[in-house]
């Protein structure tokens, strides 16, 4: 059973940083996307950043946050992250990690149940 499984979230105050990271298991994680998503409340579930599979080792990210986010993925150890530098009070939500072997972007096959990171100003 696929399952992922996020964490590192929390309170930070603006312009400081937190690494969220993503484990995954129940499927061939190099063999899939991986890519976090966030929601904030009452807002629709938006792109974040996303990494390719192996064989398309690629990054991208989304406006809000290119230059201050980077994602990468540890094969070894199925894992996911998410380094944010600079963080906004905007980019308080919750953040989910995804999984999908064919769509870098989303939406994906599977998905975690989320970690809040909340920014104060």
């Amino acid at each position: 059973q696929a399952q992922l499984v996020e964490s590192g979230g929390g309170l930070v105050q603006a312009g400081g940083s937190l690494r969220l990271s993503c484990a995954a298991s129940g499927f061939t994680f190099t063999m899939h996307h991986v890519g976090w998503y966030r929601q904030a409340p009452g807002k629709e579930r938006e792109f974040v950043a996303a990494i390719g599979r192996s064989g398309h080792i690629h990054t991208s990210y989304s406006d809000d946050v290119k230059g201050r986010f980077t994602i990468s993925r540890d094969n070894a150890k199925n894992m996911v992250s998410l380094q944010m530098n600079s963080l906004k009070p905007e980019d308080t939500a919750t953040y989910y990690c995804g999984a999908d072997p064919e769509r870098l972007w989303g939406p994906y096959e599977f998905w975690g149940q989320g970690t809040q990171v909340t920014v104060s100003s």
